[in-house]
């Protein structure tokens, strides 16, 4: 059996093809690729999955930063910079890359420029600390981010246009799943001695194997046979405004689907006041760096593929049932101090946290598919665009949200996270079917 038969063979039988390949909303002439460019995007996605866990703001990076002496003023800029830095451009560069009939390559370079900010970070891990360290990698950071956003953008368009639709989920809940397995190796066999030694060589080689995934992930996107696309409707960054507004105002459901994603980014936010709430009510054990990164990888094993199904069925009902998913979840860590002392323990903590991890993993996938199967395809950058630097305003007012913790309690702030992920609910019934 030639190569290119078992690719295909091996693509029809993980994504149920029948005797004659669909290839719905994508050029007949790219259909014949289609299994070739489903496992290069998938391995790609994996590696690029891992690297982002090797170097997390949510959880590698301050950890990095503790162990650098950095103030904890520093730590608290990771995510809001991460987040932001990668999805308020957006807008300005997606006219940019309309220009271009081959769009992958927006992907390739940003992933280059992400594995060579994270190259210099290392060095900054092995010779730096404290505040001189802390502003370095922030810099660094907000670089990656920023690459990262125009890789979003392109990310979404090539899917568009090399996978069908009814494949799509299938294909990120494979990145991540695939990722998943590798971060979970990685938190067993890596993490766990990395905590237990002080060698700034150690967070180095972290810092560095992150900057090797992105380079060996770019070479693989690199190689994603993608159909020239159109170039029509190119326009400058002030008429790309412009034109963004006519569809903020004309769109309700895009209207509705910004709200809805913005609404569920309650389930990522509560995060970390999970692992705060655990170390009050449990000590020290919950902050096994390990437990965090292991979870992660699980989470993403167990619910990936079941997520990818469910969103080629309907992305919108998806976002239903993970609303309901972490209205249930939060509140039951916002209830955690007064259980009862014989299921108060780190077990049912890790559980807790895991299906948190899992919801986000939903809400993600759910969003990426929705967006990319609804948007219409000439103007799918923009759309793309839009919704990010959007979601990167709502980004930015939510990073003022964990103030409130320290005045109301967390129990209060993690209830606050219900309300929005109800409302979340609400718009989710009324998004329209794709």
């Amino acid at each position: 059996m030639s190569k290119s038969n078992l690719v295909d063979k091996t693509y029809d039988l993980i994504t149920d093809e029948g005797e004659e390949r669909a290839c719905e909303a994508i050029p007949d002439s790219a259909c014949q690729e289609t299994p070739g460019n489903y496992f290069k995007n998938v391995f790609s996605g994996a590696l690029s999955k891992l690297a982002e866990q090797l170097v997390s703001p949510g959880t590698t990076l301050p950890w990095i930063f503790s162990a650098l002496g950095v103030p904890n003023l520093f730590s608290g800029a990771l995510v809001p910079i991460k987040d932001a830095g990668s999805l308020l451009p957006q807008l300005f560069v997606s006219a940019r890359i309309r220009k271009y009939a081959t769009r992958k390559w927006f992907w390739v370079v940003p992933a280059l420029i992400q594995a060579l900010a994270l190259g210099v970070m290392a060095f900054v891990v092995l010779k730096t600390e404290e505040t001189t360290a802390g502003i370095l990698i922030l810099s660094l950071l907000l670089l990656f981010s920023i690459a990262s956003g125009v890789a979003s953008i392109s990310f979404k368009d090539v899917i568009g246009k090399t996978i069908p639709k009814g494949k799509r989920g299938q294909l990120l809940a494979a990145r991540s799943t695939i990722g998943g397995v590798l971060t979970l190796i990685t938190g067993v066999f890596v993490l766990q001695d990395l905590q237990n030694e002080g060698d700034n060589s150690l967070l180095f080689w972290l810092v560095m194997s992150g900057a090797i995934l992105w380079v060996f992930s770019a070479l693989l996107f690199a190689s994603i046979k993608e159909e020239p696309g159109s170039t029509a409707g190119g326009r400058s960054p002030i008429n790309e405004l412009k034109k963004a507004w006519v569809f903020w105002k004309d769109d309700a459901n895009l209207r509705r689907f910004v709200f809805t994603r913005g609404l569920l980014m309650a389930i990522p936010l509560a995060q970390p006041f999970f692992v705060i709430l655990g170390k009050e009510e449990l000590g020290n054990e919950v902050s096994n760096l390990g437990i965090m990164v292991i979870a992660a990888g699980i989470a993403s094993i167990v619910s990936s593929p079941f997520w990818g199904r469910f969103a080629d069925q309907s992305s919108r009902k998806l976002m239903v049932w993970v609303s309901v998913l972490g209205i249930v979840n939060i509140s039951l860590m916002a209830l955690f101090p007064i259980w009862p002392d014989d299921f108060k323990n780190i077990y049912t903590f890790a559980a807790l946290f895991l299906i948190q991890v899992m919801a986000h993993g939903g809400a993600r996938l759910s969003r990426k598919t929705y967006l990319v199967d609804f948007a219409p395809e000439k103007e799918r950058p923009l759309y793309v665009s839009l919704s990010n630097t959007m979601i990167g305003v709502f980004t930015l007012i939510a990073a003022g949200l964990g103030s409130l913790s320290s005045i109301f309690g967390i129990p209060t702030m993690l209830f606050l996270f219900v309300a929005l992920l109800v409302l979340a609910l609400f718009l989710a019934f009324r998004l329209k079917e794709v």
